[in-house]
């Protein structure tokens, strides 16, 4: 049963004056969310199917939306790297502190961070950083839900045309069983831990809502797919002919 509206709350983690120490733990918690709850298996599962085209003498780029402190790119160059693959990704985020503590992330993985570039930029203005197929995939997880369905549309349409080939949407299904889960999940958290997992759960999304944003930008090379124990879905696609 669905929470019957997106609510949208400011999430602690978001204010530039945030603590630093406390953003650390923040973003130490969606590591492990996104390791063991479907954010890494959900963006690498289209990297696979999508693979089987690439070539092998050149570069593969992809831009990660909100890149928080870069877990997804840097097991996105893991997988790549395993099979053969050159992948370059760019992370963005528009908050100084998480940068640095991305850098710092990163950093501890000196074989993978060459492939990985982090810059400051604002996802709202994406179309005033890169060009029209700058990457050939562009992935935002656990971003879309802070924003207003205007903003939503607004990063859609320039994922869409930043990406030469495909687009990864990945984020939270909004359920009152996905609330109670977080609620008992994040028991015992530091304060911005269980604030801003609880407030991301009702930002989230219905499967109708996600769909109906596909039609209204003409998405109709990406498809719905949704994890029932996860409670993650993504709406993510390559388009045809992309090689």
């Amino acid at each position: 049963m669905p929470i019957t509206h997106r609510r949208l709350t400011p999430e602690l983690m978001d204010d530039p004056a945030v603590d630093r120490d406390a953003l650390d733990d923040a973003l130490g918690y969606i590591r492990g969310v996104n390791k063991r709850l479907g954010g890494v298996s959900s963006l690498i599962r289209h990297l696979e199917r999508w693979s089987t085209r690439w070539p092998t003498d050149q570069p593969i780029t992809l831009l990660d939306i909100a890149t928080g402190s870069a877990d997804l790119p840097l097991e996105a160059v893991r997988w790549a790297k395993a099979r053969g693959f050159d992948l370059r990704v760019t992370g963005v985020d528009v908050h100084e502190t998480t940068l640095e503590l991305a850098r710092e992330h990163i950093a501890r993985e000196p074989d993978l961070a060459g492939s990985i570039t982090l810059d400051l930029a604002d996802a709202l203005t994406l179309d005033e950083t890169f060009a029209d197929d700058s990457f050939d995939y562009v992935h935002a997880g656990l971003f879309l839900h802070h924003l207003t369905d205007i903003q939503i549309k607004l990063v859609l349409r320039m994922m869409d045309r930043i990406a030469r080939r495909g687009i990864v949407w990945n984020d939270l299904v909004r359920s009152t069983v996905g609330r109670a889960f977080i609620h008992v999940a994040t028991i015992g958290k530091p304060a911005i831990i269980r604030h801003d997992a609880r407030v991301s759960v009702e930002a989230g999304f219905t499967k109708n809502e996600v769909l109906d944003y596909a039609k209204r930008l003409d998405l109709t090379y990406c498809n719905y797919e949704w994890n029932l124990f996860t409670h993650r879905f993504t709406l993510a696609g390559e388009r045809r002919n992309a090689w």
